[in-house]
């Protein structure tokens, strides 16, 4: 679903939604399955090869760069419009640094929620969860980029968790709750959701996904498109 956006200034091709981009898409679905295909390709590579530097505020943004830089020029800076969504009002550009830097520093402070039991840990992964999403920090994209941090967080942390097997409209609804201040459907989510690793492994890769994946990323540069990481940068995808 579309933000609401304050409309003098949305980033927008004239007289449509659909966000300027680098690769001259101005249909929604176009744009769609470009960023679903960067998305995909680069999670992997960033869950492939996670690093051990601290999860700040400034890796959160180079985490939304990294996910949308091929698409955006403006991949992991803070948005400059206000957004709200389906009721929810994210907080002003005006707080976003600021509130942003405060948020990741005292998860630094509890040293990433690491060593806490199932039932600590779930409690702050909640609490945290309800914290990003009301900041919402980029124009777009925000979904997608705190899925990918809050698993490399709770992988950090010695648990798992896979989005990709949840219930989605689940996830989204117990965040409009938690953003009206009842938090016990998004705890009750993320209570089922997260296990220790040695209870399930987590299949990040799959090699029949992404070879698909680069063949539609090579598609679209036929097509003129181009998405140039996807298929340049990493030596793995410059097979033909």
């Amino acid at each position: 679903m579309a933000y609401s956006v304050d409309a003098a200034n949305d980033n927008c091709y004239p007289n449509t939604t659909v966000l300027i981009n680098k690769l001259g898409l101005k249909t929604q679905e176009a744009l769609d399955e470009a960023e679903k295909i960067a998305v995909s390709l680069h999670s992997v590579e960033i869950e492939q090869n996670s690093s051990s530097e601290p999860l700040d505020f400034a890796y959160y943004c180079t985490l939304h760069k990294r996910l949308f830089e091929d698409l955006y020029d403006w991949a992991g800076e803070l948005r400059t419009i206000n957004l709200s969504k389906k009721g929810t009002h994210f907080y002003p550009t005006n707080e976003l640094k600021s509130l942003g830097t405060s948020m990741f520093q005292r998860l630094q402070a509890a040293h990433e929620f690491c060593g806490l039991p199932h039932t600590a840990f779930v409690s702050e992964i909640t609490e945290f969860y309800n914290d990003v999403n009301l900041l919402h920090p980029f124009r777009e994209g925000n979904g997608r980029t705190q899925r990918l941090f809050f698993t490399l967080l709770i992988r950090r942390a010695g648990y798992c968790i896979q989005f990709a097997d949840c219930d989605t409209d689940a996830l989204m609804m117990a965040t409009i709750y938690a953003a009206q201040g009842i938090s016990d459907y998004l705890l009750n989510f993320f209570d089922k959701a997260i296990c220790e690793i040695s209870e399930k492994p987590s299949p990040f890769y799959d090699e029949r996904n992404h070879a698909r994946l680069l063949k539609s990323a090579r598609q679209m540069e036929q097509s003129g498109g181009t998405v140039h990481s996807l298929t340049e940068e990493n030596g793995t995808h410059q097979q033909n």
